[in-house]
This record gives structure tokens, sequence and C-alpha cells, in this order.
């Protein structure tokens, strides 16, 4: 069955932005894009009403498995008490506390609010069990709704255990349990704080994961200058993720690579720590994506157009710019080239704005004017796939003519 979404005002394609413009879906690939007055028959038409139509959001980085609150640890930062990933260790109590059900409705809840945001696919990260049955539990379950998974047993170093003993158990049995259930593997590479993992400690992380067969990630340069950007730029990771704090040798260091300089503005927000300068990240030539990092500490929001507007304000990124990181760029990022943009043969995957041009995004911050379009009836398939039986997570999305 196809089916042609048309009377789109605003389209934001790989190959431009197109006025009036008009795509039709076949067995869930773009089969055809062009203007509406030239559109093809199709089983089914999506009439937008003059409606922005533009990739579905990347959002490359999140914590959304979790238990607990920590809204306490926020208004503290308010008050001027500084972030060192010492908080992980509450989430983890109440995460490990929380049964398979509940963590399960916890997730499926996160990701239907970020559906209703725009967001399409979701990467997931363990962290917050911090042991061999605990982490393996949290990605058999993030598995049911996404296959970007990322193991973080390196999240932290729990306080019961000794950090070379910790790191072998990170890199071996923790690892051998884990590593079915992932794609990714990542390292909070921080010497800034006591609980994280210096460089040679997150090399040997890194390297074990590569070797189990996953790809590399890498949290660098979050609360200070460090090793993590050149040894993520080193080991060919896909992304380092924060790069808040960046020397002239880790912007170089990017700009030969392929590894993607992943932002996460939502985290300076809520730490009222400095923001990342994409500008000069984007002037040297460097890779961006954005994402939200949504987790219960550091940024409790899985809103993508909230992170686009942050990063127009405060980051020196233009509209165009931060739409493009946080779709085309997060994808790179997950090393995906069937999502983030609009073009014959990709997944059709799209959100639909209550506004006549993407610039909205950032013009009207903290206005849901998103929302992934689901193509699902009784005779047509459903273009979204929330993960391995799991519901659907939206509802379908069409707006009557204006």
């Amino acid at each position: 069955m196809s089916t042609l979404i048309h009377d789109i005002g605003e389209l934001f394609a790989a190959d431009g932005i197109r006025q009036d413009a008009a795509v039709v879906v076949d067995d869930g690939r773009i089969a055809w894009i062009g203007d509406s007055a030239d559109a093809p028959a199709a089983d089914r038409a999506v009439d937008v009403g003059g409606r922005a139509v533009i990739p579905a959001f990347v959002d490359s980085h999140t914590h959304l498995i979790f238990a607990g609150d920590r809204s306490a640890e926020f208004a503290a930062r308010m008050t001027g008490t500084p972030y060192d990933g010492g908080g992980i260790a509450v989430t983890r109590a109440a995460t490990v506390g929380a049964s398979n059900d509940e963590l399960r409705a916890l997730l499926a809840g996160r990701i239907e609010e970020s559906r209703a945001q725009g967001t399409g696919t979701i990467e997931i990260k363990s962290g917050y069990g911090l042991s061999v049955e605990q982490e393996a539990r949290l990605l058999r379950i993030a598995r049911e709704f996404t296959d970007e998974t990322t193991y973080l047993g390196a999240h932290v170093v729990p306080p019961e255990t000794g950090r070379d003993e910790y790191v072998r158990l990170v890199t071996g049995e923790m690892l051998a349990a884990c590593a079915p259930y992932a794609k990714w593997i990542d390292v909070f590479c921080e010497p800034h704080s006591a609980h994280a993992f210096d460089g040679d400690e997150a090399r040997e992380v890194l390297t074990a994961g590569r070797v189990a067969g996953l790809g590399l990630r890498v949290h660098g340069g979050q609360l200070g200058y460090g090793p993590g950007v050149q040894l993520a730029v080193e080991l060919g990771a896909a992304s380092v993720d924060h790069c808040t704090y960046l020397s002239d040798e880790d912007v170089a260091a990017l700009a030969g690579s392929d590894t993607v300089a992943t932002l996460l503005p939502g985290v300076e927000f809520s730490t009222r720590s400095p923001y990342p300068d994409a500008r000069r990240l984007i002037d040297a030539g460097v890779q961006l994506a954005l994402a939200t990092d949504c987790n219960p500490g550091t940024c409790y929001s899985n809103s993508m157009p909230f992170m686009i507007a942050v990063a127009v304000r405060e980051m020196g990124m233009t509209p165009h710019e931060a739409l493009s990181a946080a779709t085309a760029g997060a994808a790179k990022s997950l090393q995906r080239n069937d999502i983030g943009t609009i073009a014959v043969g990709q997944a059709a995957d799209v959100t639909v704005l209550d506004a006549p041009t993407y610039l909205h995004l950032a013009y009207r911050p903290g206005v849901p004017i998103a929302r992934r379009l689901t193509l699902c009836s009784a005779s047509v398939g459903c273009a979204e796939s929330p993960g391995r039986g799991a519901p659907p997570l939206t509802r379908t999305f069409t707006h009557p003519k204006r």
C-alpha cells in the first residue's frame, strides 16, 4: 500500500527546502518527492494542510531506562551545588529496586513523550545497574524498544568496588553478559570526576568492547579538559558526546576524522554549565549532532525541539544547522544512512510541524508544534517500528486542511 503526503507547505528535504511539496511512501520507504501539483496517485492520501514536514528527530544519546527521582539534586544545583557524577548512585539504587514491568512501563512512557515531540529513532544506554545481572537486564528491556542500545557499564565506579576490580568486571564478565543485547559500548571518560574513568581505563573499556564486536561511543569533555576526545578519534569512535571543553588539538582531531561531536545542550541548561561552542566546531569542519541526553540527574528533558532552540540561542548555530544536527548529524553518529533525511529510498520517518516553516522550532521554544507522522490504518502498514513486540507508541497525526 502506498501513501501520498501532500499539501506540504515546506519540506526539509535532503536536496534543499521545497515549497508546496508532496511525498509518496511505499512499503515504509520514500518512493517519490516533488511538487504537490505533480504528485502521482496513491492508495491513501494524507493532507497536512500547508504545514512543514521535516525528518523525524534522531535522539542519539539518552539514558531513558531508570527509576527514581533527582529533582532535589536539580534544585540544589540551581543554588550553586556543582555536578560531579555522584548522584548516579541514587538512580542506581532506585533502578535496581524496580521490577522489570515497572522499568518497562517507565521506558515506554518516556518514549511516548519523545514520539509526541517528533522523535523517531532513539538510542538508549544502560549504566544504572553497575552489576552483571542489572546491566544485562537494562539492556534486555531497552532492546524491546530500539536496536540502538549502548552498554554503559563504565558509567561510574560503584563505591563498593575497587577501580581496578571494576574495570576488569566491565571488560570481562559484564561485557560478555551485555554484548548480546548491545550495539554500542560507551565510557564516561572524565578525569575531573572521582566517580568516572581516566584515559587509560577508558581505552581498556573501549578496546574490549571493540573486540566483542561493539561500536564505540565516548562521553568526553563534559566537566573539563581531558583525553576523551583524542581517544575517541584515535580509536575511530562513531561519536564523542558532550564536547563542552575542547582544546585546539581536540578540535583539529575531530575535524580530521569521521568521529561525530554530539552536543547535549540540555545538560548545560540543567547544570548551569558553559555551553559548547558549536560555531567553533562548525567553522573548523567538524560534523555535529544534537541529542537530549535525557537522564534523571543532569537533563530530564526528552524534547529535541527544545535542544534545537537552546543550540540556536546559546551555541551559535543557525536554525538550519541545528535541525540538520538533530536529524542527519545524529543519524551519522549512529552510523545510519537510512534515517535522518527525507530522500527517495530513505525510511519514511517524518515529523509534521504545526507551523509553516522549520524556523518555528527555535522561534517558538517550549510550544508542542512537532509530532511524528505515523501511517497506520486497517489497510495500510505502519511506518513506525516501536520495537520487538512493543505496541505502537503514537497515534496517527493528520490535520484537516486549513
